[in-house]
């Protein structure tokens, strides 16, 4: 049995934010009083007037979690949702690269009537009405680095719905290596005949900008990839250097 993630890495904290690097294997919530980067959160932060998390990365995915630590910061977020200037970019890495190598993801999000956990698109073909929980749902991509048969793919969640990136890549065509529930590959083959593994999707928040509650300008933090990340791009053959995202570079 996994021993449960005690503590996590902090990144950022001021007067009215707090931000971690969410670990593989945790969930940043948990409906109980079980493990989670909330409950680590608390215990590393426990003079915070209020923790809310800013986003929610599902437990197979890596990177910066935001948290406001006072009612202001939550709402000055909410505020930067409306009006689009709260941000983040993910990094996604897939063996399956997309036809065209940069545009939008459209595709409606309904829950899969065979598991209520888990997420599907719809096609244009599919009636809406027959599905459940239908949302919209937007995202912005762009291939930007290759590495054998890997290609790094930049994500920008303009919506927030469940499972967003990983729903969307699986629809185009390019779902993410190592994610299995949405048909992504977990055993990737080179050239050579050597097989590489991917033991979750390999999906990582990069980047996030959001205002800063205290002085109104922005505050942007960018976080390198984990670790598994790295070395599954450095066995195909590809520079780790170039998997480094910030906003301004995307």
């Amino acid at each position: 049995m996994r021993a449960p993630i005690l503590t996590a890495p902090i990144v950022y904290r001021d007067e009215h934010l707090l931000v971690l690097d969410k670990p593989v294997g945790i969930a940043t919530t948990a409906p109980d009083s079980g493990p989670s980067l909330f409950a680590i959160a608390r215990m590393l932060d426990p003079q915070a007037p209020a923790l809310h998390p800013l986003s929610r990365l599902d437990t197979q995915v890596s990177g910066l979690v935001t948290f406001a630590r006072t009612p202001h910061a939550n709402q000055v977020a909410i505020e930067a949702r409306k009006l689009g200037t709260l941000r983040r970019v993910y990094l996604g890495i897939t063996a399956r690269a997309p036809a065209v190598s940069s545009g939008d993801w459209r595709f409606p999000i309904a829950i899969d009537a065979r598991d209520p956990k888990h997420r599907r698109a719809l096609s244009d073909t599919d009636d809406r009405a027959l599905a459940s929980g239908v949302k919209d749902a937007h995202t912005r991509y762009r291939v930007h680095a290759s590495a054998g048969p890997l290609a790094a793919l930049d994500l920008w969640p303009v919506t927030g719905r469940t499972h967003q990136l990983r729903v969307h890549a699986s629809a185009a065509g390019c779902a993410l290596a190592g994610d299995v529930v949405y048909g992504g590959d977990k055993r990737i083959t080179l050239e050579n005949g050597r097989i590489l593994s991917a033991g979750r999707a390999m999906l990582h928040c990069a980047a996030f900008r959001m205002p800063d509650p205290a002085s109104g300008s922005f505050i942007e933090l960018s976080l390198e990839p984990a670790a598994d990340m790295i070395a599954l791009w450095k066995a195909a053959g590809g520079d780790p250097a170039v998997l480094a995202l910030t906003l301004s570079s995307s």
